[in-house]
């Protein structure tokens, strides 16, 4: 399988975080969704990638090319989505993407006009006018009007109304139909995730603690409940985010193994959401009365 993103042994070190050595890769043709915790070192995984921070070591190529010395060639064919608007505010939709087009080699006027229909973006109206929504929508549509083969989104759907996040996401599963391109999508929305994504990445305290297709993630995880003494009489090494209390535990099971005997003794197994996974293995272990 071809991968249309490469990570390997990345580092970055603030005073107070350390992006650790990660290693991780995108195959071509999938939604790969990115998640931890704010602060985990999501954004700053993408920083780098995108070259907006130097980082300390590690290698990073996009489309197998290197991201710094084949840097140009890179950034026209990704297309970038950030949390919060970057475009000059005072500013037009219209006078904003002609200053846009000629960066790109590959911009189609056709295509970003008719996403400026779709998306039902007010052409004339100042970039600080618009509504929350319609800036992501924006940054959208100038992300896809350039044929990107890769899009990457730093929480894009962060703070949208149900509606306009399901039209993005509509729009993400349709672009994915073409096999050659990748989306790379940092959420802390993980219901957004259970939705649209292949293939999940998840990055915490700077460290990379799974990179796996979200069907083995789901089926191999397991949320289980039961009386304290399950785990003297279970081995529970494949346990995280044990919780315990006068009426019992629950945790995560990480092996299909371990949910089923903790099943044979009586325990409560549930499927987990991503949201559980995510908040299992971030949970110190912790018992309350």
């Amino acid at each position: 399988m071809e991968n249309i993103l490469e990570i390997k042994n990345l580092r970055k070190t603030f005073k107070d975080f350390t992006l650790n050595d990660i290693s991780f890769s995108l195959p071509k043709g999938y939604i790969t969704g990115f998640i931890g915790p704010n602060g985990s070192g999501k954004t700053t995984t993408i920083k780098l990638i995108m070259n907006l921070l130097k980082k300390d070591g590690g290698e990073i190529k996009v489309f197998g090319l290197d991201h710094i010395r084949q840097e140009k060639e890179v950034k026209n064919r990704i297309g970038f989505v950030y949390d919060e608007s970057h475009f000059y505010e005072e500013l037009t939709v219209e006078e904003m993407k002609r200053i846009i087009a000629p960066v790109y080699e590959k911009w189609d006027e056709q295509q970003f006009q008719s996403y400026i229909g779709k998306f039902a973006l007010p052409r004339n109206k100042k970039i600080k006018e618009l509504s929350r929504g319609m800036k992501v929508k924006f940054s959208l549509a100038v992300a896809l009007s350039h044929h990107a083969d890769l899009l990457i989104m730093d929480e894009p759907t962060s703070g949208l109304d149900p509606v306009v996040r399901s039209d993005i996401l509509d729009i993400l599963y349709a672009l994915i139909q073409d096999e050659n391109k990748g989306v790379f999508f940092s959420t802390h929305i993980t219901s957004d995730l259970d939705r649209i994504a292949d293939y999940i990445v998840m990055i915490y305290n700077g460290e990379i603690l799974f990179c796996t297709r979200k069907d083995e993630l789901m089926e191999n995880h397991a949320v289980v409940k039961g009386n304290l003494s399950l785990l003297d009489t279970v081995r529970s090494r494949n346990l995280v985010g044990i919780r315990k209390s006068s009426y019992g535990f629950d945790a995560l099971s990480t092996d299909k193994g371990t949910a089923a005997a903790f099943a044979k003794e009586g325990a409560v197994i549930d499927k987990p959401t991503l949201e559980d996974i995510m908040l299992y293995y971030t949970r110190k272990e912790h018992s309350h009365a």
